[in-house]
C-alpha cells in the first residue's frame, strides 16, 4: 500500500517524517511516495486534492474540511512561534495599512493573521517565504511577512519588527497558535488514517529520542542554512504538540475557525475536523 505524503523541506518537516520515510520505524507495510514543496504549493495541491496525506497551512485546511481530516500528530503549533511583520530599518512606514506588504501566500497562517491584524491592509504581493527579506530590503514593498527560519536572521540582514503576528493572537486567544498540520483525505478508511496518524506519532517520538538520526536528511534539505539556525527552528517548531495535538491543542484548532467564522471567511464550524 501506498500513499503519497506531502511536506515542505523546512527542518521542522524534515526532522518530523525523517523515521516515516526512511523507516527507521515499522510502517506496517505502509509505503510514501514524498512529494516536498513550499508550503504554499502545498496548500494549493491540497485544494486540487492531489495528495493523500499533506502538511498544510490551517488557514488553507479552513476551507478544506470536507475533504481532509486532521491529523493529531505533525503539526506546527505552540507559543511565541509566530510570523513576523518587519520593514527596512531605514523605512519609516506611516501607515501599514497603506503599506505594500510580501506575504508567503494567500492560504497561509501568516496571511490569515495578517488579515486579523490589519483587515485594511489589502496591498499584498505573493512572494515566495524565502525571498521575502530580499524584496523588503530591495524596497520592492514595504514591509514583509517572515516565517519558518527568516525570523532567526532578519535583524542580521538590517531589518527590524513591526509585529509579532504570534504575540498578537496569543493576546487576542490566549491559546498557542496552530501554523500548520498534517491531514489526510476522508475518502480513504478511517483506520488507515488512524495508522498513518500512529506513525506520524511514532515518527515524531523517534525524532525526540535521537535527534541526531535526522540530521542528514535536514540538511539535505535546509541548503545552506546554518547548523544552529536549523536547531532553533526545529525547536520552535516541533513540541509536544506535535507529538500529539492534545485537548490544548485541538481546542486551539477550534479557536481558530471561531474566529475564521466570526470574520465571515467561513460559515460556521465545520461538523468534524479531526480524525475519527
Amino acid at each position: 500500500m501506498n500513499f503519497s505524503l506531502g511536506f515542505s523541506p523546512c527542518p521542522n518537516d524534515c526532522f518530523i517524517f525523517d523515521a516515516l520515510v526512511h523507516k527507521k520505524i515499522d510502517t506496517q507495510g505502509i509505503d510514501f511516495s514524498v512529494v516536498m514543496e513550499d508550503v504554499e504549493a502545498l496548500n494549493n495541491r491540497a485544494f486540487r486534492q492531489d495528495l493523500d496525506i499533506t502538511k498544510l497551512s490551517y488557514h488553507a485546511f479552513l476551507y478544506l474540511t470536507e475533504h481532509y481530516a486532521l491529523l493529531n500528530s505533525g503539526s506546527a503549533l505552540g507559543f511565541n512561534c509566530g510570523p513576523l511583520l518587519v520593514k527596512d530599518a531605514k523605512t519609516d512606514i506611516q501607515d501599514i495599512n497603506a503599506a505594500s506588504i510580501a506575504i508567503p501566500g494567500k492560504y497561509t497562517t501568516a496571511n490569515f493573521l495578517l488579515s486579523l491584524a490589519f483587515p485594511k491592509a489589502t496591498n499584498k504581493q505573493e512572494t515566495l517565504f524565502s525571498d521575502i527579506e530580499g524584496a523588503v530590503l530591495s524596497h520592492r514593498v514595504d514591509a514583509g511577512l517572515l516565517i519558518h527560519e527568516n525570523r532567526f536572521t532578519y535583524q542580521q540582514k538590517g531589518l527590524e519588527k513591526i509585529m509579532d503576528l504570534g504575540e498578537f493572537w496569543e493576546s487576542l486567544i490566549h491559546a498557542p497558535i496552530p501554523l500548520g498540520g498534517i491531514v489526510m483525505k476522508r475518502s480513504i478508511d478511517p483506520q488507515l488514517q488512524r495508522t498513518v496518524d500512529s506513525l506520524i506519532r511514532r515518527s515524531v517520538e523517534f525524532a525526540f529520542a535521537d535527534p541526531e538520526s535526522c540530521m542528514a536528511y535536514v540538511k539535505e534539505h535546509a541548503q545552506e542554512m546554518d547548523e544552529e539556525v536549523m536547531k532553533k527552528h526545529i525547536a520552535l517548531y516541533v513540541n509536544s504538540f506535535s507529538v500529539d495535538l492534545g485537548e490544548t491543542g485541538r481546542g486551539a484548532v477550534e479557536l481558530l475557525f471561531q474566529k475564521a467564522a466570526e470574520n465571515h471567511l467561513i460559515e460556521g464550524l465545520a461538523p468534524q475536523i479531526f480524525v475519527g
